[in-house]
């Protein structure tokens, strides 16, 4: 009878250490993380995957990546999260299709001291406290360089812009409420204005914003006669509303001198080249300079054909990579902050480059 006792007593806190150390799918080696994306089969997603299981090689834990069918699949990524709470995580790493879903997963995390790390668009509005940091693309950030980019192509005809003659800037923003097309949007006109005013002949006050109002800041010039930044969302956030747009605004080129069209996601890059009979419209018959943002095969073609002058792309290795390693330094106590896994500018000369192609996801 004394054995068995030892014998359950010994299997007990083999039992206990294995939780406390990462869960039923850990060990007292190798804390458990779970990785709970917005999605899984896109092959954004599965480079965010390729890094984040990389990540779990070169830090010694183990990690389970998982995310619903779609984006709009709420219901079946709150129920991921729950299995994932289940069992008993040392961290959760977490891309939110909707922050109000998740508030009691959230809750429940802090008040059992699961660290959470944020990732890709994090978790937006989260509880304060309930998220530790992110890994994530500066949105606002990588819409600017978008804007340098345009801004040393139609320099020339932004300086040669009168009020009897005035020239457009368009945005095309798939919509009006997620943080990091609002982030892509504002990034975008901000660094444009900045440009104007500090790098051309003109200044603010030669600047108007227009258009959308969730775009359009309180301190926006709004005065200006000569350079116009209109700011467009969609009806909706289907792919028909977006060509419907781009083609609304293509029709408007010449009328209204437009220059320069930024398509702040791939939805609205890919309505645009819906407007342009893939693209073959803009090589004859609109001289406008495009510049998109993530890839996807229409967009990496467009590109590679120069229809689009370039594109801007995230890092979805790295996005999936830091949010494991941030994880896992907040297991061991360590302090962690928000990290940004950074853009590049892709064009026809250099998307085929080592650093670049592999980012470049369809």
């Amino acid at each position: 009878m004394k054995k068995l006792v030892l014998v359950f007593s010994v299997m007990t806190l083999v039992v206990s250490a294995v939780f406390a150390n990462g869960g039923a799918s850990g060990s007292a080696e190798k804390p458990y993380i779970a990785v709970v994306s917005k999605g899984e089969q896109h092959d954004f997603w599965q480079q965010v995957r390729r890094g984040a299981m990389d990540a779990a090689a070169d830090f010694n834990v183990d990690v389970t990546f998982e995310g619903p069918p779609t984006e709009s699949d709420v219901q079946i990524q709150v129920e991921m999260i729950n299995n994932a709470i289940s069992k008993a995580p040392a961290a959760l790493a977490l891309a939110a299709l909707d922050t109000t879903s998740v508030i009691d997963q959230l809750s429940d995390l802090r008040d059992k001291g699961i660290p959470v790390i944020g990732f890709d668009s994090g978790v937006p509005n989260a509880p304060e406290g309930s998220i530790l940091a992110n890994a994530s693309t500066n949105n606002y950030a990588a819409a600017g360089l978008a804007a340098e980019k345009m801004f040393e192509i139609i320099k020339p005809e932004i300086e040669a812009a009168t009020d009897s003659s005035p020239v457009k800037i368009v945005v095309l923003n798939q919509d009006a409420s997620g943080e990091s097309l609002l982030s892509r949007g504002t990034g975008f006109r901000d660094t444009m204005i900045k440009l104007i005013d500090e790098q051309s002949k003109l200044s603010r006050s030669d600047i108007s914003v227009i258009g959308n109002p969730a775009y359009v800041a309180d301190d926006s010039p709004k005065t200006g006669g000569k350079v116009f930044i209109e700011m467009i969302v969609p009806a909706s956030a289907a792919n028909t509303d977006a060509a419907a747009s781009a083609s609304a605004m293509l029709n408007k080129v010449e009328d209204d001198s437009i220059l320069g069209v930024f398509c702040s996601n791939e939805s609205t890059a890919k309505g645009i080249l819906a407007a342009t009979n893939d693209g073959a419209d803009l090589a004859n018959k609109y001289n406008i300079v495009v510049i998109g943002f993530d890839a996807g095969a229409g967009q990496k073609n467009a590109v590679r054909k120069e229809l689009f002058a370039g594109s801007i792309t995230q890092d979805p290795y790295s996005i999936g990579y830091k949010a494991v390693e941030l994880a896992n330094k907040s297991i061991k106590g360590e302090m962690v902050e928000d990290v940004d896994t950074g853009a590049k500018y892709y064009t026809s000369a250099n998307m085929d480059d080592p650093d670049i192609a592999p980012l470049l996801y369809d």
